[in-house]
């Protein structure tokens, strides 16, 4: 109780943070970066340069009440089709603009449901994307996967593709949460997709659960985590959910009242947390879980655990370019974001350029105060040596911000001339941590939300 009184104080509870899956944060992207910034940064990638890629597919046959991602609904494959010719003419823009001899180390088809695509269109999709870049040695593709809407030919068609990873929403198990959060799936559907997938060799598997949702008690995510242990992912992540009514209208549907307390948050977090470390899983940043041999643990090792808009993840690209409506770049210049929306997305590919709506180019001490909040995130520590030898920062000036921190924090991290670290104790308020080194004014961010920085 104690504990849970001084993170209380130090603003777990009610702080406004981000996610700081990049850095600055998406709602500091402004229209000063177009079509014309994103078309160079992508001809300023090296020949020869690994790159990962990212494909967004809006569509869903079903929208999870719960979902605050930028998705809609369709019941037949028409909409779907035209998406896909859209992906095809922004595929060849790209492909027509990067250097010979670029190949892809990570490929991702995000959602939305990528898996409402029939297996013609997986190929196809493939196919573009094979024009484009070949896979690098030791790719990964991830594939996003509603076990609902899976079926043989289907898993087939991606395991042609390449898919070498499936990454499988959950949520929770628990029949009365899920009639409320609109996501009516049971255990033996999800067992029998993955059973699926495994069948065609495809052995690597991610999961996402949530806690905080409506009517959620440690009993129940404990019931919950326990069935997805038997499915044995090798990495799960545990994602808090956001309440934010007023950017997902669909969230609005969820009861408000039937939420846990940010303390009642906090616990059903240690509980599932508990059950994963008791399975032997590593534990992987402020929110991820991974086998002792899955690449994230790996990365974290060696110390080459990084973060971007997926996640954590163990991909040592510098450029993660995004394909789709409103899909997010990074490249060594800045961030780069796609018209969210698909009428507008489609109107800018169909005249021949991107569709880039806004971003960020790096200025400043950006790169610096990124590289601080990605090792927290990652690491739970920066080093004084990387900040001075990367970045040129005075080792003094270094000094007294780590100074400043740890008082902000009621001397609560472990400050020495070699590094800032935050020890286990203090480990729930990493995101707050991280935010202290955050220099834009974050009052233009989202409303404040139910329980936002756990």
């Amino acid at each position: 109780m104690k504990h849970e009184t001084q993170l209380a104080r130090l603003g777990l509870f009610d702080a406004k943070v981000p996610r700081y899956t990049s850095y600055p944060t998406a709602p500091h992207f402004s229209g000063a970066v177009d079509d014309r910034t994103h078309a160079g940064w992508i001809a300023a990638v090296p020949e020869g340069a690994r790159i990962s890629l990212y494909v967004h597919v809006p569509f869903c046959r079903r929208l999870c009440w719960f979902c605050a991602c930028r998705t809609q609904g369709t019941t037949t494959l028409g909409p779907v089709e035209a998406y896909m010719d859209v992906l095809e003419a922004e595929l060849a823009l790209l492909r027509d603009r990067l250097a010979p001899g670029v190949t892809l180390s990570r490929l991702h088809w995000g959602g939305g449901t990528p898996t409402l695509l029939d297996p013609d269109q997986i190929d196809r999709l493939a196919a573009a994307i094979t024009e484009v870049a070949p896979f690098a040695e030791n790719y990964e593709f991830s594939v996003e996967i509603d076990p609902n809407e899976i079926d043989l030919p289907r898993a087939q068609a991606l395991k042609r593709a390449g898919m070498n990873r499936a990454s499988v929403g959950v949520q929770d198990f628990d029949p009365q949460i899920q009639a409320v959060i609109g996501r009516d799936q049971s255990y033996e559907t999800t067992r029998d997709a993955i059973e699926m997938i495994r069948g065609q060799g495809v052995l690597s598997l991610n999961a996402d659960i949530l806690y905080g949702l409506p009517h959620q008690t440690p009993e129940r995510i404990a019931a919950s985590v326990q069935k997805l242990l038997s499915l044995a992912p090798d990495r799960v992540a545990l994602y808090g959910y956001a309440h934010v009514p007023w950017m997902a209208r669909r969230q609005s549907l969820l009861p408000s009242d039937a939420l846990p307390t940010p303390t009642e948050r906090l616990r059903l977090f240690e509980t599932a947390r508990k059950l994963f470390r008791w399975d032997g899983y590593a534990e992987i940043g402020i929110d991820h879980f991974a086998t002792k041999d899955d690449g994230l643990a790996i990365a974290q090792r060696l110390g080459r655990l990084r973060r971007n808009f997926q996640g954590y993840t163990d991909d040592p690209a510098e450029v993660l370019i995004g394909v789709g409506a409103s899909s997010i770049s990074r490249f060594p210049g800045g961030y780069s974001q796609n018209a969210p929306a698909t009428s507008s997305h489609t109107a800018a590919i169909r005249d021949g350029r991107f569709s880039t709506a806004r971003g960020h180019a790096f200025t400043g001490e950006d790169l610096m105060r990124g590289r601080i909040i990605e090792a927290l995130m990652c690491d739970f520590e920066i080093r004084t040596a990387e900040l001075v030898t990367d970045f040129g920062a005075a080792p003094e000036t270094v000094a007294r911000l780590f100074t400043q921190a740890n008082g902000a924090f009621e001397h609560g991290l472990d400050v020495t001339a070699e590094a800032l670290r935050i020890p286990e104790p203090m480990r729930p308020l990493t995101r707050v941590i991280a935010r202290f080194f955050d220099a834009y004014d974050l009052s233009s961010a989202d409303k404040p939300r139910h329980s936002s920085a756990i």
